[in-house]
């Protein structure tokens, strides 16, 4: 049983971090919504900064498995991944990207948890290049860090407005880039 109780405290972790933000939810309170005993998690982990660290790489996983499929189910185009942004920002519970939450909890760029935000990051980066890449257009690499860019920048402006608008402008940024690249 021991796995479950991980994949509890690492389910109720994750959904504090992103509801709520890392440094706002404690070890006590984790421990006290999955059940899970306090020795059972140092078993697992280390202490809030292994838990945390295990949440984002659990959720770099989700979320570009996520993005690959939407986007594959969109017809596989790069700007579909601004149609894939669109719906995740009309769920209800979005608030955000939890890497660039956790970039902006964390001051110290060298800390485990900054860098897993930014290695997630660098992961969409290239799989954005890829996708560029297999749609023929030059250039990718740059293409996709300015996609990156839009990406971004329509999550945090989609949080800030409550609204979907956001991913429409960047896509109709992304459409132009294209058409300028081609």
């Amino acid at each position: 049983m021991a796995t479950h109780a991980r994949e509890r405290l690492l389910d109720t972790a994750e959904e504090l971090f992103y509801a709520e933000g890392i440094r706002a939810v404690g070890i006590e309170r984790i421990v006290a919504e999955s059940g899970v005993g306090r020795a059972s998690l140092y078993r697992h982990f280390a202490g809030k900064d292994e838990l945390v660290v295990a949440v984002l790489q659990r959720r770099d996983q989700a979320w570009r498995t996520w993005l690959a499929e939407r986007v594959g189910a969109l017809g596989g185009h790069p700007l579909d991944i601004f149609e894939a942004l669109t719906e995740r920002f009309a769920n209800p519970d979005f608030r955000g990207c939890a890497f660039i939450n956790t970039m902006a909890e964390t001051a110290d760029t060298d800390s485990a948890a900054y860098r897993a935000a930014a290695a997630h990051k660098e992961r969409v980066t290239s799989y954005v290049a890829d996708l560029l890449a297999q749609n023929g257009c030059a250039e990718p690499e740059t293409l996709a860090r300015r996609f990156v860019l839009l990406m971004d920048g329509a999550i945090v402006t989609a949080l800030r407005e409550r609204t979907t608008v956001p991913a429409t402008e960047a896509r109709a940024v992304a459409a132009a880039m294209l058409a300028a690249a081609s």
